[in-house]
């Protein structure tokens, strides 16, 4: 759903699905990434908790950026190490962390991607689709010959679709028809 300044948000007018995808360890080769010019890729450093609260809750995952931070605590913070090399932000040319996109894994220690956020003000400008490719490079690095996950829902279809174009499958369930038809007929 585009939100007033035609920026690509949750979109909560169509019914909430949550969506289980996967990427087969012999799918095709990755595009090439493109950012932007000035635009780069840094790991996650200690301090950044604040940035991924802010993208996070920018796009709606959060309500504040105090929920964010419970979340953060709770579900990344005990893992430093492994953010320095799994938590990718994308920094703009004022050094500013505009996006981020974490490679982690699920409750099975399956590979999984895990909360791809990018500013309002910095979207549609290809960042969501570098993240996704380099988090899946990452991911296939770290777990060769693995399927790598990811959750999402149909509020998100838009970065469904991102991902269906790198070769991620939506898991046949008791919803999938129900996907399928929010994804065919949601706003592009």
């Amino acid at each position: 759903m585009l939100d007033q300044g035609g920026f690509v948000m949750l979109d909560k007018s169509v019914s909430f699905i949550p969506i289980t995808m996967f990427r087969p360890s012999n799918a095709p080769s990755l595009p090439k990434i493109q950012l932007p010019e000035g635009y780069h890729f840094v790991f996650y450093q200690l301090g950044d908790a604040q940035a991924w609260c802010r993208i996070e809750t920018a796009v709606q995952e959060f309500e504040t950026e105090a929920d964010a931070a419970l979340y953060f605590e709770k579900a990344f913070a005990p893992f430093s190490n492994e953010l320095q090399r799994r938590m990718l932000f994308i920094e703009n040319p004022k050094g500013e962390k505009v996006a981020t996109f974490t490679a982690w894994w699920t409750e099975e220690k399956a590979p999984r991607l895990h909360w791809l956020g990018v500013l309002p003000t910095e979207q549609r400008k290809g960042l969501a689709k570098a993240l996704a490719i380099r988090v899946t490079q990452l991911l296939h690095d770290y777990y060769p010959e693995q399927d790598l996950y990811l959750t999402t829902q149909t509020w998100s279809h838009v970065a469904v679709k991102l991902y269906q174009k790198l070769n991620y499958q939506i898991i046949r369930n008791q919803d999938y028809q129900n996907i399928i038809n929010i994804l065919n007929t949601a706003e592009k």
